[in-house]
């Protein structure tokens, strides 16, 4: 594996948006870049569409999308090469839902035919028999999962589920949560996501990175490290973000919406 050139930016790139864009996880890239920028890192940010070839980049985002466009995106994806070189050579992958099956092994398409993934981490999805999970998700990480860049494990997960189908962990990839609101992978085991090395998905919406910055930060800390070493990153000021984690969280446990959303339906949109 080689070690990223800090001489260089950051490249952040957001994979076929124009496929894997239905859930706004575009937003995973500029949370990505905007926490790099402030630290004073760098960072050029890239829409990576389907129409053109994959570019070389540092970190990648993957996003949530329809099952047609999901499995056109996994076929291009493979054909391409791009990103499992780029794994091999030691990049960052965050995958959300879509994004998430289709860096595993298979996945079904709307008509339950499984597809080949991507085989990046040791996961399979099918679809489920019962009703879709859609509403909000929180995990707790375990010992298991990946810890900060300074050391200290991950903070409870947050996001909003949408997808029918149900994930199984492999022996060769870890689950990042165990879920305590919502059903996650759904494979009866309890839990949610999963990673290996510096690969990660998951069903989180929301985006995810801006309702758990510290997973950015974390995705960020591999990406800037070289080789196995990981080196903590300069703390930001994150009280606002902290401040709406804590509402979102809290309206969440007491079953009702938070006042942020409250003032969103207020507004004519």
């Amino acid at each position: 594996m080689t070690s990223p050139d800090r001489n260089a930016a950051l490249t952040i790139a957001v994979v076929y948006p124009d496929l894997l864009g239905t859930y706004g996880d575009g937003g995973n890239g500029l949370v990505l870049a905007r926490r790099a920028a402030w630290r004073g890192i760098d960072v050029e940010l890239l829409q990576a569409d389907s129409d053109r070839p994959l570019p070389a980049a540092d970190l990648y985002c993957m996003g949530g999308g329809e099952d047609g466009p999901q499995v056109r995106a996994a076929t291009a994806l493979r054909d391409d090469g791009t990103l499992v070189a780029a794994v091999d050579r030691g990049a960052v992958v965050l995958g959300v839902c879509a994004g998430y099956q289709l860096l595993g092994r298979s996945f079904p398409d709307s008509a339950d035919r499984p597809h080949d993934g991507l085989g990046l981490l040791d996961i399979t999805t099918r679809k489920g028999s019962g009703t879709r999970a859609v509403g909000e998700l929180v995990g707790d990480v375990t010992g298991e999962s990946p810890s900060l860049p300074d050391g200290r494990p991950l903070p409870r997960l947050t996001g909003f589920e949408n997808h029918g189908g149900v994930t199984t962990v492999g022996a060769g990839s870890t689950p990042l949560a165990r879920v305590l609101r919502g059903v996650g992978n759904g494979g009866g085991d309890g839990t949610e996501g999963a990673w290996n090395g510096r690969v990660m998905g998951c069903y989180l919406h929301g985006p995810v990175l801006a309702r758990n910055t510290t997973l950015a930060d974390l995705l960020l800390g591999w990406a800037v490290s070289s080789g196995t070493s990981v080196e903590p990153l300069l703390p930001l000021d994150d009280s606002e973000e902290m401040a709406l984690r804590t509402e979102r969280l809290a309206a969440i446990e007491a079953h009702r919406p938070s006042g942020w959303v409250r003032r969103f339906r207020g507004l004519r949109l």
